[in-house]
């Protein structure tokens, strides 16, 4: 399976620690899954983007392919975020 390579990770995922998205990749399928997923419709979005012009057909499939690209990193975003809670009560339980 092919994860998003580290300056992609910068982009997305900004301002977020490097090992906690390493640990997250590690343990969580569902975050990996929805990194592939993402990938994926970043490629797909790309070549309708280079596009110069679209049909209707086109244009409805490139909005649909950027929500579920959206929806898809806000819940990268959750399960991170998930993360950082868990890793900063066992911190504080020490």
């Amino acid at each position: 399976m092919r994860l998003f390579e580290a300056e992609r990770d910068t982009g997305m995922l900004e301002g977020i620690d490097a090992s906690l998205i390493k640990q997250v990749k590690r343990d969580n399928a569902e975050f990996c899954r929805l990194l592939e997923e993402h990938e994926q419709y970043e490629q797909q979005l790309a070549a309708y983007n280079d596009l110069r012009f679209m049909t209707s057909a086109q244009e409805i499939e490139r909005k649909r392919l950027q929500k579920l690209k959206l929806h898809g990193k806000d819940r990268m975003l959750e399960i991170l975020h998930q993360y950082q809670v868990a890793s900063r009560s066992e911190t504080s339980a020490l």
